[in-house]
């Protein structure tokens, strides 16, 4: 019975003790799945999704919506496919865009995307969008463009001037833009709600990293926030239905290969430390 007992304990006990080595190997291993064997992923749409895609959808040639990619290198993977499709819906419009930065090491990286999108379009800078650039406190920054973009932003990215663009002509606050899409890393997000949309009246929509959505879904429930992109299905559930495949969407057998192993690892934990708790008599 001893023999019997240690025997038991034995294998609850190798649950728990598992080399974390092991567990780097499988999540390879599982990462490596989708690259060599290629599979899709049924992606369902959510209404907070499809809120946003309907809102652009709706959007009438000149109208204009502002843009802000508000995250930087750290966040790309979730949040430049959001980026690349609300700027390809709106330019297949031929909507107008502001587009605007937040974050200290996005702007760079928002004029590569913002580029390379407008010259498959056929779109010109100053005519069919402007691209304002970064400045710092983002708080501060949403209030003033509240006033004028030009307080702000005097001059676009490039250094020209704001007057002399002629798409700015007659753009001069958010009551001049159809929406504000923030797309965002960290906490601009909180400040586009609070000044943005409470003081300003304009509506705004969020695209957020996986890990900050369930901070949103409040605002969204109390249509403080009218859509919400969240991480890469949010992104994935957009290109779904722009019937487009795009990163986002060839990123989700990745995402979905991984959690799956996630979820056996932590089933295999709590196996493990429930039949312990048993053998040792603290769980009936």
């Amino acid at each position: 019975m001893a023999e019997a007992g240690r025997q038991e304990r034995r294998w609850f006990d190798r649950l728990l003790t598992i080399d974390r080595r092991w567990i780097y190997l499988l999540m390879a291993l599982g990462v490596l799945v989708p690259a060599i064997f290629g599979f899709a992923v049924p992606v369902s749409v959510s209404s907070e999704v499809r809120s946003v895609h309907e809102f652009v959808e709706g959007l009438e040639p000149g109208d204009v919506i502002l843009l802000a990619i508000d995250y930087d290198p750290s966040t790309l993977a979730e949040l430049h496919p959001m980026a690349e499709a609300i700027l390809s819906q709106t330019f297949e419009h031929d909507a107008r865009v502001i587009v605007t930065s937040l974050s200290q090491f996005g702007p760079a990286m928002a004029d590569e995307l913002i580029t390379r999108v407008a010259r498959a379009r056929g779109k010109r800078s100053g005519v069919d969008y402007t691209f304002l650039g970064y400045k710092p406190y983002p708080a501060i920054t949403i209030l003033a463009m509240g006033t004028d973009f030009r307080v702000p932003f005097p001059t676009d990215y490039y250094g020209t001037p704001v007057d002399e663009i002629p798409m700015m002509e007659d753009l001069h606050n958010y009551s001049d833009v159809e929406c504000v899409i923030s797309l965002a890393g960290g906490n601009s997000a909180d400040f586009w709600i609070q000044y943005g949309n409470a003081k300003y009246g304009v509506p705004v929509a969020l695209g957020v990293t996986g890990v900050m959505a369930s901070d949103y879904y409040p605002f969204l429930q109390s249509e403080q926030i009218f859509g919400l992109l969240p991480g890469v299905k949010g992104a994935a559930e957009y290109e779904e239905l722009m019937d487009s495949l795009g990163d986002a969407s060839r990123g989700m057998p990745y995402q979905m290969t991984s959690h799956l192993l996630i979820i056996v690892a932590m089933i295999v934990a709590n196996v493990g430390y429930i039949a312990r708790r048993r053998a040792l008599g603290t769980v009936r």
